[in-house]
């Protein structure tokens, strides 16, 4: 569980009902017609301009906002060293044997065991990071159009509430509720566009950005590896993808316990498996 986003989701909505609490009746703040603009024409422009899998895609990836983030530069950064120290002792065939959770990983492994070139590895790896940054863009750039669709769906409806009111001006008792029901569709926009589709939007971008990182990480420790580096080199060409506090000191202990059983530093996510 990601506790940051889930802090800021249950914060910022806590904060806006509590001033509405404090600043009266907060039934007045109900408008099923408004909901249904906001919601229903923000949901219909979006379907409009992207297609159905694409919209689909996104709302299944908006899980991954409340997810923990599987990604570690530093464990990667690790297995690099590791397959590294393989590589010196064993030879870069040996690297066809690595097991690993990571399917771009094993498919460098592959590569690098088949001995190919530098520009074939750099190239292949290229092609996943910017597949990668495709595939997430689109699914981002749901969540950015619903954002803007929102607030605009939101004065469409104050438009129609105003068009209501100014209709019946013969009763000006009705005045006063009847323009605040006609703003709370902008309302609504706005509170969706701010709480909801730029947060998802902006949380998976930095998602992305994360993984991006460690598929990095990944091509130049290849070609450091195909170059035959020795491991502390290709340690002081990665390190750069951290920041300099994080930057840990090589393990050495790990690295050959794993150089000797030829395989890679388990994920986070098989040690977590195993402890279970």
């Amino acid at each position: 569980m990601d506790f940051a986003s889930l802090i800021g989701i249950i914060s910022g909505l806590a904060l806006i009902i509590s001033a509405i609490v404090l600043g009266g009746s907060a039934d007045v703040f109900i408008n099923v017609p408004g909901l249904m603009i906001v919601a229903g024409g923000t949901i219909a422009a979006t379907f409009l301009t992207v297609s159905f899998k694409d919209v689909l895609k996104a709302f299944k990836a908006a899980y991954i906002v409340f997810s923990r983030d599987k990604t570690n530069a530093q464990k990667m950064i690790q297995t690099m060293l590791e397959l590294s120290r393989i590589s010196h002792r064993h030879g870069l065939i040996k690297l066809g044997d690595v097991k690993t959770s990571s399917n771009v990983l094993k498919r460098a492994c592959n590569l690098l065991a088949e001995a190919a070139s530098e520009q074939v590895i750099r190239n292949t790896l290229q092609n996943e990071i910017d597949s990668l940054i495709m595939r997430h863009h689109t699914v981002q750039d749901v969540f950015k159009k619903m954002a803007a669709y929102a607030p605009a769906f939101g004065m469409l409806g104050t438009l129609i509430g105003l068009i209501q009111m100014l209709s019946e001006l013969d009763t000006p008792e009705t005045i006063g509720p009847s323009m605040a029901v006609a703003l709370l569709t902008t309302f609504y926009g706005s509170l969706l566009s701010t709480m909801v589709f730029l947060p998802i939007a902006g949380k998976l971008r930095a998602r992305t950005m994360s993984e991006v990182a460690n598929l990095e990480i990944i091509r130049e420790g290849c070609i450091g590896i195909l170059t035959n580096d020795h491991y502390m080199h290709v340690y002081e060409q990665l390190a750069s993808y951290l920041p300099e506090a994080e930057r840990k000191p090589v393990k050495v202990g790990t690295a050959r316990k794993a150089a000797d059983s030829g395989k890679a530093a388990p994920t986070a996510a098989e040690a977590k498996g195993k402890a279970k």
